[in-house]
C-alpha cells in the first residue's frame, strides 16, 4: 500500500491565499494526501474559503490549533494529523509543490526528513526581504559546514517528516518557524538520516506575512548555538 501523505498548512487570515494554494497541491501532488488546515481562531477569514473548497470535494479538513501562534499550530499537526509522511508548507503560495512527489520518493528510500532547499544546487528564492534572505541563507550554509547537518537550508519550514520520527522527538519551540530548524537539527543527533532537495521559494503575492525576524531571531539561534555545542562535546 502506497504510503499516505498528510499535508499540514498553519494559517492566519489567509482567505486572500488559500484557494489557489489548495489548487496548486492538487494539481502538482500526485501521491495520496489529504490536507489539514491548522487555524487558531474561529473568525478567521480562510475558514469560509476552505469550507468552500470542502463542498467541492478537495481532501482538506480543519483542525484547530489547542493554542496560538505558528508553532503551536505546525506541532499540533505533526501530532495530530494521521498519515505515514507528514509535510509541512505555508498557505501562501511560496513552496515548489512540484517537488513533493520526489520529496516521497527519497522518503520511500529510507530518508526520515526531507528538507525542500532554496540555497543548494538548483535551487533558489524569488523576492522577499533582503535581510530575511541573508540571514536564513548565511544560518543554513554555516550550520552545514560547522556541525556536518547534512542540509543547506535549514530554516526553510517546507519539509516533509516520517512520522513515526516526529513522534519520537520532543519538540520545544513556542513561537515562531524555528519549529523546523530545531526538528532538523535534533534528528541529525539523534541518528535519523535527513536530506534535500532543490526548490524554488516565491515571496508572497497577497495578504500579510507573519514572520518576525527580530523577534524570531534569537529562537533561531536557540538551535543554531544547540547544533554547535553538540557537534563540539561530540570532538571534544
Amino acid at each position: 500500500m502506497e504510503p499516505l501523505l498528510g499535508i499540514i498548512i498553519p494559517v492566519y487570515n489567509e482567505g486572500a491565499n488559500i484557494e489557489a494554494t489548495l489548487l496548486a497541491i492538487e494539481q502538482k501532488v500526485h501521491t495520496p494526501h489529504k490536507i489539514y488546515i491548522v487555524y487558531d481562531f474561529d473568525q478567521d477569514d480562510t475558514l469560509p474559503v476552505v469550507k468552500k473548497m470542502q463542498q467541492k470535494g478537495l481532501p482538506v479538513e480543519l483542525l484547530k490549533n489547542p493554542s496560538r501562534g505558528v508553532a503551536h499550530a505546525i506541532r499540533a499537526g505533526l501530532r495530530n494529523v494521521p498519515g505515514d509522511y507528514l509535510l509541512v508548507t505555508m498557505a501562501d503560495l511560496s513552496d515548489d509543490y512540484i517537488v513533493v512527489d520526489q520529496m516521497c520518493q527519497l522518503m520511500s528510500q529510507g530518508y526520515d526528513i526531507v528538507c525542500g532547499s532554496r540555497y543548494m544546487k538548483g535551487g533558489k528564492q524569488v523576492g522577499g526581504p533582503f535581510l530575511k534572505k541573508q540571514f536564513s541563507r548565511t544560518a543554513g550554509l554555516t550550520l552545514r559546514y560547522l556541525t556536518g547537518v547534512p542540509v543547506h537550508d535549514a530554516t526553510n519550514s517546507f519539509k516533509l517528516y516520517r512520522k513515526s520520527v516526529v513522534d519520537n522527538i520532543d519538540i520545544e519551540s513556542e513561537s515562531g518557524f524555528e519549529i523546523g530548524m530545531e526538528i532538523v537539527v535534533k534528528a541529525h543527533f539523534a541518528g535519523y538520516k535527513v536530506t534535500e532537495l532543490p526548490c524554488t521559494w516565491t515571496y508572497r503575492q497577497a495578504g500579510r506575512s507573519r514572520f518576525k525576524m527580530f523577534r524570531w531571531l534569537p529562537k533561531y539561534l536557540r538551535w543554531y548555538f544547540y547544533a554547535l555545542n553538540r557537534t563540539f562535546c561530540k570532538t571534544r
